[in-house]
């Protein structure tokens, strides 16, 4: 019997797998961290059917716009955004920032959010960690 640990999630080494990690862990975390509750997804990436996409996109979908959120004000900041990536392995490149999420990146910046891109969901974790304490991020 395979135990569903955020490391066996993330085995695969896809984003999906790194932020389904990430999600594992913040379920755990939340008992410790309740504000972790707040973090959600935001599905505007990833292969779709054309019939999907064309759907997201007439409903608001935005290309680029980051990956989670957590609605929380902290450091100054309204919230944080995570742009998640996958993280370098033997066998796959890191990845790394369109130029639409380096948009989203500026311009959500400018609005007074945090945005963070975090390569694996360790990365992430820790990301969130930081920004949930009063301390330096």
């Amino acid at each position: 019997m395979v135990s569903i640990t955020p490391q066996y999630l993330a085995k695969s080494g896809t984003e999906d797998g790194h932020q389904s990690a990430l999600f594992c862990w913040a379920s755990t975390a939340a008992y410790q961290q309740p504000l972790l509750r707040l973090m959600y997804a935001i599905p505007n990436g990833g292969h779709r059917h054309i019939a999907v996409a064309t759907r997201m996109k007439a409903t608001g979908a935005k290309s680029g716009f980051p990956d989670i959120g957590l609605p929380v004000p902290r450091h100054e900041c309204h919230g944080l955004f995570i742009e998640l990536k996958r993280p370098r392995s033997n066998d796959k490149r890191q990845g790394i920032p369109s130029k639409a999420q380096s948009y989203w990146k500026e311009k959500l910046e400018e609005q007074g959010f945090s945005v963070q891109v975090c390569y694996g969901w360790e990365h992430a974790r820790d990301t969130l960690e930081a920004y949930l304490h009063e301390g330096e991020m």
